[in-house]
């Protein structure tokens, strides 16, 4: 009898571990329930679900012309953002955006920086930029929501391997068309918790950068919803996995369990 109650306890324990336990971030976190796959590494799935930003210096043709490659590190593939009309760093030439467009959002997205020096971003409603710079541990460079808060660099795996960025982003609130409380965001960097509510001043970038970079100097921040983009600066910088879970945070507060 008092082994068949110790195995129900365990068993029960084991239950509870599995219901509280966090989901999963970092490489390799599968899409889930109540989320959308927006890019398995396919070409199909890339065109289905993206195009091109048409901002003021674009420069590309649709279709798209990032390159559908061999994953270079485990089977399967993946998508360079090497587009040639962003050669020479030309962002905002040919960057790739969701058709989707979101207010607050859980979003997964794996990159591989191939190269030293590799330059790249993953833009919050095509508007607040979370950096992809090789190198740059400042608050310009990898993994900084970019001029607000700098980069948590030692959680990076490096050139070569991929990495992963975990957010969740709750959007601008307005009132009576007037700002009154800016976007939020807390960011998971290959599982690591680096930024924990960090308010995002502004727009950074300029006009070329996404929306709402030209009102009054990026300032001008409107309440238009807006699409996970993909910045193409002529560097070969892969992406792979990239899902999001559309979620709304009546409090601002992103801190909220995965």
């Amino acid at each position: 009898m008092k082994s068949i109650v110790s195995a129900f306890l365990l068993a029960f324990a084991g239950l509870t571990i599995s219901i509280n336990a966090p989901a999963q971030t970092g490489v390799g976190a599968k899409c889930p329930k109540g989320a959308v796959l927006y890019f398995d590494g396919t070409a199909e799935m890339l065109h289905k679900n993206w195009e091109y930003w048409e901002g003021p210096r674009f420069s590309a043709e649709m279709p798209i012309k990032w390159k559908v490659v061999a994953d270079p590190v485990v089977a399967g593939s993946a998508v360079s953002s090497n587009d040639p009309a962003a050669a020479g760093g030309k962002y905002g030439a040919a960057d790739i955006v969701t058709k989707q467009k979101f207010r607050d959002f859980r979003l997964h997205v794996e990159f591989l920086v191939a190269n030293k020096g590799g330059n790249s971003g993953v833009y919050l409603q095509n508007r607040y930029e979370i950096q992809i710079l090789d190198g740059d541990s400042t608050a310009h460079g990898l993994a900084a929501v970019i001029n607000d808060a700098a980069a948590p660099y030692s959680a990076y795996n490096g050139p070569g391997k991929w990495n992963a960025y975990d957010i969740v982003f709750r959007a601008a609130r307005f009132k009576d068309g007037k700002l009154f409380e800016n976007p939020l965001v807390t960011v998971y960097f290959n599982g690591i918790k680096v930024h924990k509510n960090q308010r995002i001043s502004q727009v950074w970038g300029g006009p070329n950068s996404g929306i709402d970079g030209g009102n009054d100097g990026g300032k001008g921040i409107t309440d238009a919803p807006g699409g996970i983009k993909l910045q193409a600066e002529g560097h070969e910088v892969l992406y792979r996995n990239i899902w999001v879970k559309e979620i709304d945070l009546k409090k601002p507060d992103t801190d909220v369990k995965l």
